[in-house]
């Protein structure tokens, strides 16, 4: 081999190299030159961030529910209600129940331990102890029982409705059929449902999940991943064929027990404000019918005798008509506002007095009667107990 066939194949060789290093190195690759003379160009390296380099740990989904039921679980009881019959006491049934706070308070459902003589509670561990009655709502379905609470076993935080989404990932724990300290998961599938009361009146805003809930789930919390109560389990749609959960589930909110429980805690009771009107949603039909300038609101039906509606001179339906076929209640006040937060349906004039106003409290109803508005003023009055 001569000189100039060596001088070529130690350049092909270094060029070889060359490329290699490139490539291992990972920078961008553009061609080379065999051209000994070239001037070799600088090459950019980019630096990256530190941050990148740190391990990055990722929880799976599976992990934060494992560790919110260890956090959560002990705090979740298992109550049995008892009820004389004679000389003897019989099990009336079973439901959940979830500490409120270190003075030994529990939060149930008033259905299960409503006519009870005796009351018992099975921490997670198995010991069993006996409870007291504190105080029971009818119109929230919330009670709260009170025992003396193991070494070791604290309250549930509470949540924050403002917070809630459809859609997002709730737990359930609770004893359904018995079966303590179970876990469902699901996600919020409904907010702002109202739901049947054990009275003639309404749980408003409460939450619709899937998550499942059966027989032995009332009173149990519903939580978010963070472990904090926004709800309390009570009902299921059993679309009347069935007694276990068929996928629709409705949990009275956080936002109804931070107004009750207290309550029930100080004085065995708690005093919603009653206004004394029954109704509907204002629908096209009745704009129609009424010739309405207003699309929305809360129709009021009838007014309760001696309430503090007919007191203040809110009117009910006084005439009926028929439009294509139907026939519409007619004459009655639309609510359009309460003390200026507006109403657009009769959910909203039930919320805000549940949730903002108390007895002996005077609100001020915008409403719409003849077609004109006008402000009336209502001082509220304590729901009466029948």
């Amino acid at each position: 081999m001569n000189g100039s066939d060596s001088k070529k194949r130690n350049i092909l060789l270094a060029s070889l190299v060359v490329l290699v290093a490139t490539l291992a190195c990972g920078l961008p690759f553009s061609g080379y030159t065999t051209d000994s003379t070239a001037t070799p160009q600088p090459v950019a390296v980019q630096v990256l961030p530190e941050s990148i380099s740190q391990t990055v740990q990722v929880v799976s989904d599976d992990q934060v529910l494992v560790d919110l039921y260890a956090r959560a679980n002990a705090s979740v009881v298992n109550i049995t209600v008892y009820a004389s019959s004679g000389s003897q006491v019989l099990a009336l049934g079973q439901g959940s129940g979830f500490v409120y706070d270190n003075q030994g308070n529990i939060v149930t459902n008033a259905h299960v331990v409503h006519g009870s003589s005796e009351i018992e509670v099975t921490f997670s561990d198995g010991l069993v102890r006996r409870a007291d009655l504190v105080g029971e709502d009818l119109n929230a379905d919330l009670a709260v029982i009170r025992v003396e609470l193991p070494e070791g076993v604290g309250p549930l935080p509470l949540g924050d409705m403002s917070t809630l989404a459809v859609g997002q990932t709730v737990v359930a724990i609770g004893n359904p059929f018995g079966l303590q300290g179970t876990l469902t998961r699901g996600i919020i599938s409904a907010l702002g449902r109202t739901i049947p009361a054990l009275t003639i009146f309404s749980i408003p805003q409460s939450i619709q999940t899937d998550a499942a809930i059966n027989p032995g789930n009332s009173g149990g919390p519903l939580l978010n991943l963070e472990g904090e109560v926004i709800g309390v389990n009570a009902q299921i749609e059993t679309d009347g064929q069935s007694n276990s959960n068929l996928g629709v589930g409705f949990a009275i909110p956080v936002s109804i027990l931070q107004r009750v429980v207290p309550g029930l805690i100080e004085n065995g009771e708690y005093n919603w404000s009653y206004l004394g009107v029954s109704g509907n949603d204002v629908t096209p039909v009745l704009v129609e019918a009424m010739n309405l300038s207003v699309e929305r609101g809360a129709y009021i039906l009838m007014v309760t005798d001696d309430g503090p509606a007919i007191q203040a001179g809110l009117r009910g339906s006084n005439d009926t008509v028929s439009i294509d076929g139907r026939s519409v209640d007619i004459g009655g006040d639309v609510i359009t506002a309460i003390n200026g937060s507006p109403v657009f349906s009769f959910d909203d004039l039930l919320i805000y007095l549940s949730l903002e106003t108390s007895p002996g409290q005077t609100v001020t109803l915008s409403v719409i009667r003849d077609g004109q508005p006008r402000d009336i003023q209502v001082t509220l009055q304590a729901r009466p107990n029948n």
